[in-house]
């Protein structure tokens, strides 16, 4: 297990420079196997993307540009050795909505307890962890250390963000939202009639995107406890 780890998170590391050339990506935290420290050698790489505010479907957009340029996203319905290390982008957040939606149990806490900020400003991470303190029970101190590599130092980044922040990036965000919701809700229609929900927690608008439509896996790590 140790050398897997080691071996995954070594690979997750040497990927991570790419956020830096994706506009409105504020920071990047890994969850679930990476940050809790139990991956399989097929496990892909779950993050939580804290994107600017009414740039969240861009910032979701360009995430899925620019890493699938690369062959490092996890796509939809993909078994595990086709996501194998692959970025799985299925939460996005923004400042007014960084504190995590209910059901607040003991797997969310234990996986917010655990996340791992690899790319982004300290103020940004640091607002997120106060965001959630409340009903964590705790509040966790932003510390950088060798994990978050990136600081949004990427001039290129911000010669983007700075273009599209405008009218025209004001429009793009209105088309990208109106495509992925339409793609979002169709997606959901195909897995309700297939079966393939189990008390989802989807989440889609300006200020959060989540998608976990299957979460019987946690409620059967919860009932185990």
């Amino acid at each position: 297990m140790e050398k897997v780890l080691e071996f995954k998170w070594k690979k997750l590391l040497s990927r991570v420079w790419l956020f830096d050339f994706v506009p409105f990506v504020d920071f990047v935290l890994v969850a679930g196997s990476m940050a809790m420290g139990n991956p399989k050698e097929d496990s892909d790489f779950d993050v939580i993307v804290g994107a600017r505010n009414g740039r969240i479907f861009s910032a979701r957009f360009y995430c899925h540009i620019f890493f699938g340029l690369f062959g490092w996203r996890r796509k939809k319905d993909t078994d595990s050795k086709a996501s194998k290390d692959k970025f799985c982008f299925s939460h996005f957040v923004t400042p007014e909505r960084y504190g995590l939606s209910d059901p607040h149990n003991e797997y969310w806490k234990k996986l917010y307890l655990s996340l791992v900020p690899v790319y982004g400003d300290a103020a940004d991470i640091q607002k997120f962890y106060d965001a959630n303190a409340g009903w964590i029970g705790e509040r966790r101190i932003y510390k950088n250390d060798s994990w978050n590599r990136y600081e949004k130092t990427g001039l290129l980044k911000n010669l983007k963000e700075k273009a599209l922040s405008g009218s025209l990036g004001n429009l793009l965000e209105k088309w990208l939202k109106k495509i992925q919701i339409s793609r979002i809700e169709e997606s959901l229609i195909r897995q309700l009639a297939d079966g393939k929900q189990y008390k989802p927690r989807i989440i889609f608008n300006d200020g959060e995107l989540e998608f976990h439509p299957d979460t019987k896996r946690i409620e059967e790590m919860l009932n185990k406890k």
